[in-house]
């Protein structure tokens, strides 16, 4: 099962026909719900949970469209078959929204209508897409899922912490005075920070608003003149704030400070700044310059102190993780993936450090691996069978670094059947070419894409995800820009960033197969005149599984990539390690024969 519908008193087969009763009064014929919140998040607090609450979809990506008659629910290839079990027909289409994204199905069902959205929860990237349709679009005051949901929980305003330069390696004087420069540089007066993530990073800042992520729900406008403002109740900083450049500012004077800005040039990320900054800057008769967040970019070039703590997270991670295999072999079957879910977590939280998951583990038996972003639901979750397939995603977050991890295993005391051997070794042999390969400086990551593809191509296989995405330094999970993936994004590596290697196979109704560690970029020596070139360094330490390979389908170069590989699993979890593992270990991480 995957997650359940946030909770109300009201039946889900009833929520559309009561936000159709505020249509007329807010003068629509339909509106536009987005899955983000008022801060654009992928991850957002139950008060947010507004797609998920009007169609029972509750995945971490998407858009619902709702008309009078009709209604449709998008979103991309991960959650395809969710999405068609989650929101009821009776009430939805649902649509693959690469095949056919809102943008077509507006055009197709929307012409001469009113269609309402709301412009504190959409981008203006968004909306230039939904323009494009032809329709025309009313920013409303008031969004009808809110006027229709009675018993909406509470928006979070929890503490916000200080993040010590022992973590970050970098004061958020040194940050705020370099991205100043720039501002000036480009004849820029500030820049609106409505990205909690980036928030968090540019004032060494951390909090809980919402599970999982450890940010702040909160605004901020950065100066040419290297101060900042955070709209946020003095009340909630848990801890001195930084230095006297930073400035805590109730909420309620951020439409007093962007009326300041009136005849400044005012910096807006159009992908990450709710259109309502827009509206209120125009209003003010400031210039608005659609630019890139200047704080993306430096955000996912790890400093050396995010990088040494990245490390030491991730051997946190492995140990739990070694732990929790060992345990699995001797005991996993026969548990329901709920119950496996919670004794992987009870691992991490054996270290001190350990601050929680950094998503929603994915434990997947058998058939619901096929779901590459499954979630079990205690009560309705399967049992883990003799002779199949477990495919376990997590992740954890640690005050020096955040982790993510796929491993798949198989439940049998042999080796895996021909067929799914076959189909992860292919998954295995792509993981290898990409975690091996050198590649020039600043080459962007969807160049990579195909390398991870290559070896599933040949079988008439591929995956519908990413092969990599971008991963905060104790801070979201999914961290841009770099990404390796079939989208065409600019951005290049860089020596720094940290990225997932997460090539899958998905056989709908039998299996799921996902092996992802994490790499950081670093330079790579080469002899003679050679360009300059990059690598990758693997922070993950945790073993695969080889009764799922087909091993004569390895080359020597992949053979010998992975008995390298296990020997450094091996060298550094062995004294750290109870001696009662170390058998396990020790075979687990034996060469290949």
């Amino acid at each position: 099962m995957v997650a359940p519908v946030p909770l109300s008193s009201i039946p889900l087969q009833e929520r559309p026909a009561l936000v159709r009763q505020h249509f007329n009064k807010l003068g629509i014929s339909g509106v536009i719900i987005t899955r983000g919140d008022e801060y654009l998040g992928e991850y957002v607090a139950p008060h947010s949970e507004r797609l998920a609450w009007l169609t029972g979809f509750t995945g971490s990506a998407g858009l619902a469209i709702l008309l009078e008659k009709k209604g449709s629910v998008f979103s991309d290839g991960r959650y395809t078959v969710q999405m068609a079990e989650q929101a009821p027909s009776t009430l939805w289409e649902t649509h693959h929204s690469g095949e056919i994204p809102p943008r077509q199905w507006l055009t197709q069902n929307a012409q001469g209508l009113r269609i309402g959205y709301d412009p504190k929860l959409t981008s203006q990237k968004d909306l230039s897409s939904w323009q494009a349709a032809g329709v025309q679009l009313i920013p409303l005051a008031e969004n009808p899922i809110d006027l229709a949901w009675h018993d909406q929980p509470s928006s979070p305003a929890g503490p916000i912490h200080h993040q010590p330069f022992t973590f970050t390696g970098e004061t958020s004087q040194n940050k705020r005075d370099h991205l100043a420069q720039k501002l000036h540089k480009e004849g820029q007066d500030a820049m609106i920070l409505a990205d909690c993530p980036s928030l968090a990073w540019l004032l060494n800042i951390r909090g809980h608003d919402i599970a999982m992520t450890p940010i702040a729900h909160a605004y901020g406008i950065l100066h040419a003149d290297g101060t900042a403002d955070i709209f946020a109740d003095r009340s909630r900083f848990h801890d001195e704030i930084e230095d006297s450049g930073i400035h805590p500012r109730h909420p309620d004077e951020l439409l007093d400070a962007l009326k300041a800005l009136s005849g400044k040039v005012v910096r807006v990320d159009p992908a990450t700044t709710p259109v309502w900054f827009n509206m209120r800057l125009k209003e003010a008769r400031a210039h608005i310059v659609e630019a890139t967040d200047l704080c993306t970019l430096p955000k996912a070039i790890k400093t050396a102190v995010e990088q040494d703590g990245s490390r030491r997270a991730h051997e946190l991670d492995s140990i739990a993780l070694a732990r929790f295999l060992h345990w699995f072999e001797e005991h996993g079957i026969g548990h329901r993936e709920t119950e496996l879910a919670e004794k992987l977590e009870s691992f991490r939280a054996m270290s001190p450090d350990y601050r929680g998951p950094s998503f929603e583990t994915i434990s997947a038996a058998g058939p619901n691996g096929a779901y590459p972003h499954y979630r079990a639901e205690v009560g309705r979750d399967s049992i883990l069978q003799e002779n199949s397939v477990y495919l376990v995603d997590s992740g954890a977050q640690y005050p020096f670094g955040t982790t993510d991890i796929t491993r798949t295993v198989w439940t049998g005391p042999a080796e895996a059947p021909l067929s799914v051997r076959l189909a992860f070794t292919a998954v295995l042999k792509g993981h290898i070419t990409l975690s091996r390969q050198r590649f020039p400086m600043g080459l962007p990551g969807y160049r990579l894409d195909s390398l991870a593809r290559s070896a599933l191509w040949n079988q008439g296989l591929d995956f519908d995800h990413g092969t990599g995405h971008g991963i905060g330094s104790y801070l979201s999970v999914h961290e841009g820009p770099q990404s390796i993936s079939v989208a065409p994004r600019p951005t290049g590596l860089v020596a720094g960033m940290i990225l997932s290697n997460e090539p899958g196979y998905y056989e709908v109704g039998a299996y799921g197969i996902r092996i992802e560690n994490l790499l950081l970029v670093r330079e790579s020596s080469l002899p003679g005149n050679a360009r300059p070139s990059l690598e990758f360094e693997v922070l993950t330490h945790t073993p695969i599984d080889r009764k799922l390979i087909a091993i004569e389908q390895l080359t020597t170069e992949e053979r010998h990539w992975l008995d390298q590989y296990h020997a450094a699993v091996l060298d550094k979890l062995l004294p750290l390690l109870e001696a009662e593992l170390h058998p396990w270990l020790k075979r687990s991480c034996a060469p290949l024969s």
